[in-house]
C-alpha cells in the first residue's frame, strides 16, 4: 500500500505508480499534494472510496484511476478541478450516476468511465464538453437516449463508445458528421430505427459497431448503408450482427477497406446470395454472416480469404457442395457450417486445416464417408460436430489421432461396422455422440481408458454383446446412454450404474432385468402401469358415485312432488266447511 508520508511531498508533480500490485485504501493525504499534476494509479488493487478532496488537487491534468478495485460513488467535487484534461475510472466497481457537476470540467478531453456499476442518464451538462476527443461509458446501466446532435456538441470526438447499456432512441445522423471520427461503438443497447445517411464522410473511420440492438432495414437495398463504406480506407472492423436488416448483401461489399480483418453480419433478416465479391476482402481473419436466410451456394471465392481463422455461414438456406477451395484457408481455426442444406461430401482438403480447433457441419444433407483426412487434425482440440447428416461407411480406426478434441458427435449419420478400439487414444475426450447410426459389434472395453468422459451416448444403433465392466472405470462418467441395442447379460451394479436416473438401458431386451438400472427402470415402468391402473379405477368409481348421487336426487324431488300433489289432492276431498256442513 502506498505510504502516508507520501503526501509530505509537497513540489511533487507526476506521480506514476501504474500496473504495480499496491493494494489498500488511497491515501486521504493525497490531496496535500497541491503541485501534482499527473496522478496514474491503474491496473493496481486499490480498494475503497475515491477520496472527496481530491479536488484539491487543483492543478491536475491527468487522473487515472483505472483497472482497481474502487467502490462507491464519483465524488462530485472532481469537477472543480477545472485543469483536468484526462479522466479514466474504468474497470472498477464505482456505482451512482456520472455527476452532473463533471460539466464544469471544460478543458477535459478523456473521459473513460468504462466496465463499472454506474448507471441512471447521462447528464445533460456532459454534452457540453466540447472538448472532449474520447467518452467511454460502456459495460454500465444508463439509459436514456443520446441527444441527436452529440456530434454536434462533441465536435473533436475520435472515440465514442457506449457499448454494453441500455441506451435508447436511435443512432444520431450526427456521429456520421465527424469527419475525423474514428471509433463509434454503440452494440448491445436497446437503440432503433435505421442506420442513418452520411457514413460515406468518415474517411478515417476504424470501427463501426451497432450490433445487437434493434435496427432495422428493408427490401432488396436494406443494406445499401454497406456501399457508403466503401470510402473508410481505414476500417478494420465492422460489426451490424443482432439486429432486424433486411435486404441483400451488396457487390460493392467488395469494395470495402483491404485492412478490414473483422465483419460481424449475423442474426439478421439478409437473403439472396454470397456474392463472390466477398473474395476480394483478403485481410479478412473473421466472417460471420450465420443465422439468416442466405441461399444460393458457398461462393469458390471464399478461398481466396487466405488469413480468415474463423468461418461461420451457420443457420442459413445454403445449398450446393462445400468448394474444395475452403481447404486454402490454412490459418483457419474456427469452422460452423451447420443447419443449411449443403449436400455431396466433406471436401478432402479439409485436410489442409493443421490449426483447426472446432469444426460444425452438422444438420445439413452432406453424405460419403467420414474422409480420413479430418481426422488428422492434431490441433482439433474444441468440437468436432458432423451429426445429422447422412454420412456412410466405417468409423475409421483413425479417429485415435484425435487425441485433443473435447466433444464428438456423429450421430444421426449411417455409419457401420464396429466402434474402433482405438478410439481409447481420445485421451481429452468429455463427450461422445454416436448415437442413431448403425453400428454393430461390442461396445470396446477401451472406452474405460478415456477417464474424462463425462458423456456417452451409444443408443439406437446395432451393438451387441455384454456391457464391459471397464465402463466402471469412468469415475466423472455423468450420462450413459446404451438403449435401443441388441446388448445382453449382466449390467454391473457399481460405478455410474447406481445411478440409474443418469443411465439408459432400455430396449435392449437380452439384458438381465436382476441387474440394478435395468431392474429399476422395469420396476418403475411397472409401478407406473399401477399407478395408471389405480388412477383409472378411481376416476371410474368417482364418476359412479356421481351419477349415482345424482339420480337418488332427482327420485327423491320426484317422490316430494308426488306426495305434494297427492296431500293437495286428498285436502281438497275432506275440506275443513264440508266437514263442518256435513256436521
Amino acid at each position: 500500500m502506498l505510504p502516508d508520508q507520501i503526501g509530505n511531498l509537497f513540489r511533487l508533480r507526476i506521480l506514476n505508480m501504474s500496473s504495480n500490485n499496491i493494494e489498500g485504501a488511497l491515501p486521504l493525504n493525497l490531496s496535500r499534494l497541491s503541485e501534482l499534476q499527473i496522478l496514474d494509479l491503474a491496473a493496481n488493487k486499490f480498494m475503497g472510496r475515491i477520496p472527496e478532496d481530491m479536488s484539491f488537487l487543483t492543478k491536475l491534468r491527468v487522473l487515472k484511476l483505472g483497472r482497481n478495485n474502487l467502490s462507491g460513488v464519483i465524488p462530485p467535487t472532481i469537477g472543480n478541478i477545472s485543469s483536468l484534461t484526462n479522466m479514466s475510472f474504468g474497470t472498477n466497481a464505482l456505482s451512482g450516476g456520472i455527476p452532473s457537476d463533471l460539466g464544469r470540467l471544460k478543458n477535459l478531453m478523456e473521459l473513460d468511465l468504462s466496465l463499472n456499476n454506474l448507471s441512471g442518464t447521462v447528464p445533460p451538462s456532459i454534452y457540453n464538453l466540447s472538448s472532449l476527443v474520447n467518452l467511454a461509458l460502456a459495460s454500465n446501466q444508463f439509459w436514456g437516449e443520446i441527444p441527436g446532435d452529440v456530434g454536434d456538441k462533441f465536435p473533436k470526438l475520435l472515440d465514442f463508445n457506449i457499448c454494453f447499456n441500455k441506451f435508447t432512441g436511435g443512432i444520431p445522423g450526427s456521429l456520421h458528421n465527424l469527419t475525423k471520427i474514428q471509433v463509434i461503438r454503440m452494440a448491445h443497447n436497446l437503440l432503433e430505427g435505421h442506420v442513418p445517411p452520411g457514413l460515406g464522410n468518415l474517411p478515417f473511420l476504424r470501427m463501426y459497431n451497432i450490433g445487437f440492438n434493434k435496427i432495422v432495414s428493408s427490401g432488396d437495398g436494406g443494406l445499401s448503408f454497406i456501399t457508403s463504406l466503401t470510402n473508410s480506407t481505414l476500417l478494420d472492423f465492422l460489426a451490424i450482427d443482432g439486429n432486424q436488416l433486411e435486404g441483400v448483401i451488396p457487390e460493392t461489399i467488395g469494395n470495402l477497406s483491404k485492412v478490414l480483418s473483422k465483419l460481424y453480419m449475423g442474426g439478421n433478416r439478409i437473403f439472396g446470395n454470397i456474392p463472390a465479391s466477398i473474395g476480394h476482402l483478403t485481410g479478412l481473419s473473421l466472417l460471420n454472416l450465420s443465422y439468416n436466410a442466405i441461399s444460393g451456394e458457398i461462393p469458390p471465392e471464399l478461398g481466396q480469404l487466405d488469413k480468415l481463422q474463423m468461418l461461420s455461414l451457420a443457420g442459413n438456406q445454403i445449398s450446393g457442395s462445400i468448394p474444395s477451395s475452403l481447404g486454402n484457408l490454412e490459418d483457419l481455426n474456427q469452422i460452423y457450417l451447420s443447419k443449411n442444406k449443403l449436400v455431396g461430401h466433406i471436401p478432402v482438403s479439409f485436410g489442409n486445416f493443421q490449426k483447426l480447433l472446432s469444426m460444425d457441419l452438422s444438420n445439413n444433407q452432406l453424405n460419403g464417408s467420414l474422409p480420413k483426412e479430418i481426422l488428422n487434425l492434431p490441433s482439433l482440440s474444441s468440437i468436432l460436430n458432423l451429426s445429422m447428416n447422412f454420412l456412410t461407411g466405417d468409423l475409421p480406426r483413425e479417429i485415435d489421432r484425435l487425441t485433443s478434441v473435447v466433444t464428438i458427435d456423429l450421430s444421426y449419420n449411417q455409419l457401420s461396422g464396429n466402434i474402433p478400439s482405438t478410439i481409447q487414444n481420445c485421451k481429452s475426450l468429455v463427450e461422445l455422440y454416436l448415437s442413431r447410426n448403425m453400428l454393430s459389434g461390442p461396445v470396446p472395453g477401451s472406452l474405460g481408458e478415456v477417464r474424462g468422459l463425462e458423456i456417452l451416448d451409444l443408443s439406437s444403433n446395432q451393438l451387441s454383446g455384454s456391457i464391459p465392466v471397464e465402463l466402471l472405470n469412468l469415475r466423472v462418467l455423468q450420462f450413459l446412454n446404451l438403449s435401443d441395442n441388441n446388448l445382453e447379460g449382466v449390467v454391473p451394479s457399481r460405478g455410474v450404474f447406481l445411478n440409474c436416473s443418469s443411465v439408459h438401458l432400455e430396449g435392449n431386451q437380452k439384458l438381465s432385468l436382476l441387474s440394478t438400472c435395468v431392474g429399476t427402470q422395469g420396476r418403475e415402468r411397472r409401478t407406473l402401469i399401477k399407478v395408471y391402473i389405480i388412477a383409472a379405477v378411481v376416476v371410474i368409481l368417482a364418476v359412479c358415485l356421481i351419477i349415482s348421487l345424482y339420480l337418488y336426487v332427482r327420485n327423491r324431488k320426484l317422490r316430494v312432488m308426488d306426495s305434494s300433489e297427492l296431500l293437495k289432492w286428498q285436502h281438497q276431498m275432506v275440506s275443513y266447511n264440508e266437514l263442518f256442513r256435513a256436521t
